[in-house]
């Protein structure tokens, strides 16, 4: 039997697209096929790419509909995982007219299976956060240029360059492990231009507390990157006076115990430290290249290229732009290379343009970094 394998490696920034062929086929004919093949399915590739990066900026995108239909067909075709998954549940492209209808893969499978288009290599991987004896998800990332492209778009167009602030971050369940896509994008932030005094602290509340003082003594604007448990810790050993502060809390109790509603965490900071600074909250995964952002729990946003839908509890199938309140679909465009239509584990509701976690869904595994429940 004759052995064909095919690579396509493209890189968002640059446009390139190269190919890694290995086949034992020696006639003529069959290598001009071949050939003809890789030449088609290279200018396949570089075109959605295209079409993707083209549409990762702060503007809406007029023909959303048109656009997710194109790439649905193009991950039915070169993804092996997700083809599968929408034909067992009979939603292929012959039926499937609007985006909202297009199957959206549970992230579970992220634990289980590979979850890549066919042709890229699988070089570099985000790894969840997991309690003890839970499997942790994998999440291949072919292009990271495109994973970049993405957090830092909508990270400026919320809260300007990350030079505007000395970035602290308090993410001690994440620096724990390797391979956490949170840490790759607050290191990111503060390598690319953050203020003297950025980085990263594990347990050393004493360190990171002096220099919150120092920032505030000398005028400068902070944002605290913090995993939920580390900032109540943080918030109960240390009372003080916090202004000229953003605290970025991004969820995540770690199994310790009842998970508090978000108010009531919200509720922490601002007795711990008083009414004089903003609490703000991220809506991120590692399931996901990109992120939503919340101030005050008015709301989650994302960016364009990035929606929210929700599906009916008791029929994941039924997904509705008229649904209120539901099952978390996403469609993230920046996750073309493993798949951009997920299904989460996490219960929202609507709210204004925006929408707000309710909590984890009753048959959801508790993740180490799961968001805030509300009841």
């Amino acid at each position: 039997m004759q052995e064909l394998t095919i690579t396509i490696s493209a890189k968002a920034k640059s446009g390139s697209v190269a190919l890694f062929i290995q086949t034992n086929l020696i006639d003529s004919s069959q290598q001009l096929h071949l050939l003809i093949y890789c030449v088609l399915a290279c200018l396949n590739f570089a075109t959605m790419i295209g079409k993707i990066e083209a549409h990762m900026k702060m503007s809406p995108i007029d023909d959303w509909n048109g656009l997710c239909l194109n790439i649905f067909l193009d991950q039915f075709q070169n993804n092996e995982i997700y083809r599968s998954y929408a034909e067992l549940i009979r939603r292929t492209p012959s039926v499937v007219k609007h985006w909202t209808e297009i199957p959206f893969l549970p992230v579970r499978f992220f634990k289980s299976h590979d979850v890549i288009r066919n042709e890229v290599r699988k070089d570099f991987w985000f790894e969840s956060s997991s309690t003890t004896g839970q499997v942790p998800s994998k999440h291949y990332v072919h292009d990271l240029d495109l994973y970049e492209r993405s957090f830092r778009t909508f990270f400026e167009a919320k809260y300007g360059s990350s030079d505007e602030y000395v970035i602290l971050a308090l993410l001690p369940s994440y620096l724990e492990r390797e391979h956490s896509s949170l840490v790759y994008m607050v290191n990111d932030l503060i390598s690319k231009g953050a203020q003297a005094g950025s980085g990263f602290f594990l347990y050393n509340f004493n360190d990171l507390i002096s220099q919150w003082k120092t920032n505030m003594l000398m005028g400068k604007k902070t944002l605290l990157f913090g995993v939920t448990f580390a900032l109540m810790d943080l918030a109960e050993q240390f009372p003080m006076a916090v202004t000229n502060t953003i605290v970025l809390e991004t969820g995540g109790m770690k199994g310790r115990g009842r998970e508090p509603i978000r108010a009531e965490v919200h509720e922490v900071f601002r007795k711990a430290w008083g009414d004089q600074f903003e609490i703000h909250s991220e809506y991120g995964m590692t399931e996901l290249l990109s992120q939503g952002y919340s101030q005050e729990d008015n709301g989650f946003q994302t960016p364009p290229w990035m929606r929210i839908v929700l599906r009916e509890v008791d029929d994941p199938l039924a997904v509705s732009l008229e649904n209120k309140r539901g099952g978390i679909n996403v469609v993230d465009l920046a996750n073309y290379y493993s798949c951009p239509f997920l299904a989460t584990d996490d219960l929202g509701e609507k709210m204004g343009d925006g929408f707000r976690v309710l909590g984890r869904l009753s048959t959801a595994e508790t993740r180490g970094c799961n968001l805030l429940y509300v009841p």
